[in-house]
This record gives C-alpha cells, sequence and structure tokens, in this order.
C-alpha cells in the first residue's frame, strides 16, 4: 500500500471514529435533556394542563365569559391551612384576572412549603396565561403567621375557536402545597405541573 492511500484510509478512519463518538455523546447529552425538554414543551404548548407562562400581556376582554374555580390544597404534614380567598370568579376571555390564596401556618416552629399547579380541564392549558402567581417559590411562614399569595392571569381567546374547547365554560386552577419538591415528586404531581421556577428552593427539613 503507497503512502497517499494509507494517509486516506488513516483520514477516514479518523472520521469514522470522530462520528461514532459525537452521535454517542449526542444520545447521552438527550437522553440528559429529556426531561427538560418535555417541560419547555409542555410550556410552550399548555400539553398535559400545564399552564401557558412567560407569555405576553392580556389582550383585551372578548365576548365569551369563563368562569375560573380556585382549588387549594395541602400535604397533610405540612402545618399550614391553605385556601383560595374567593372559592371562584367570572371573566372574560382576553381580559386579565387576578385572584388570591391565603396560607396559614398552623404549626409550633416554622415551616416552608412549595406549591404545585395545574389547570382542569387538560385541553385548556394552552390557553390559560399566568403571568405572575407564586407557584414553585418556597414559602417560609412563622407560628400563626398568614400571607396573601396573588395569581394573575387570562384565557387566550382562542378557546372559542378551538373545537375542543369552544364548549368549556368553566376551568379549575389547582394549587398544592408540599413540604419540599421531592414530596411533590414523590406524590406524582410534578407529572403534570409547570416548571415555573421562581427563587431557587433550598433544603428543607
Amino acid at each position: 500500500m503507497d503512502a497517499a492511500r494509507k494517509q486516506q484510509m488513516e483520514r477516514r478512519n479518523r472520521r469514522t471514529v470522530l462520528a461514532a463518538f459525537t452521535g454517542v455523546a449526542g444520545m447521552v447529552g438527550v437522553s440528559f435533556a429529556a426531561v427538560p425538554l418535555y417541560d419547555l414543551f409542555c410550556r410552550v404548548t399548555g400539553f398535559n394542563g400545564t399552564p401557558m407562562i412567560g407569555s405576553a400581556a392580556a389582550p383585551g376582554a372578548g365576548e365569551q365569559v369563563m368562569t375560573i374555580r380556585f382549588n387549594a390544597n395541602t400535604q397533610p404534614d405540612l402545618p399550614w391551612r391553605f385556601t383560595p380567598a374567593a372559592p371562584s370568579l367570572r371573566l372574560r376571555v382576553g381580559e386579565e384576572g387576578v385572584a388570591f390564596y391565603n396560607a396559614t401556618s398552623t404549626g409550633e416552629r416554622p415551616s416552608t412549603g412549595i406549591s404545585t399547579y395545574n389547570v382542569t380541564p387538560e385541553v385548556v392549558g394552552k390557553y390559560f396565561h399566568k403571568t405572575a402567581c407564586f407557584c414553585f417559590e418556597e414559602q417560609t411562614l412563622t407560628p400563626g403567621q398568614h400571607v396573601d399569595m396573588p395569581l394573575a392571569f387570562w384565557i387566550d381567546p382562542a378557546i372559542a375557536q378551538d373545537p375542543n374547547t369552544r364548549d368549556i365554560r368553566t376551568i379549575t386552577v389547582s394549587y398544592t402545597f408540599f413540604r419540599s419538591l421531592k414530596d411533590a415528586e414523590r406524590a406524582g404531581a410534578l407529572a403534570s405541573a409547570g416548571p415555573h421556577v421562581g427563587r431557587p428552593p433550598s433544603q428543607t427539613q
């Protein structure tokens, strides 16, 4: 084999090895990115009842009126009383609404909670836009402390044009407070919750 052919084969082998290595590295990277990419997909599309977040301002009130119901739950060992300030409100599509949840510590020591959220029916997720909320931000309450937590949102008027959602007149917004994200994950609450991460959560007891 002459020197020129030998060099050509060596270059070809190096390219083959490099391509194989790049492919393996890419697959490893994709496997590690699978969960964040799925979360991003949920946020952008509203898939699985995940409310849209980081959206533009409300476009202005349309004709259709929706009833928004508010639901509140608390992990049994979190010593809080957590409730919506009002059970529901009526809102025109395209109009920004503001609601409040109330939390009061019933424990004898400071306690920390972090909430997940979702909307139902799931098909309305891509039309429910949250512009401000307390979800995925740790809240620490001292004994007896009471706080009001705001939620600002609007509903895309396009909900009235979608055959899957145009007959829906009621949307339920559900928040659940857990002691930690690990507890929420163990309870299966992160499977359909939007990853709206605020302040980085610290280690809770």
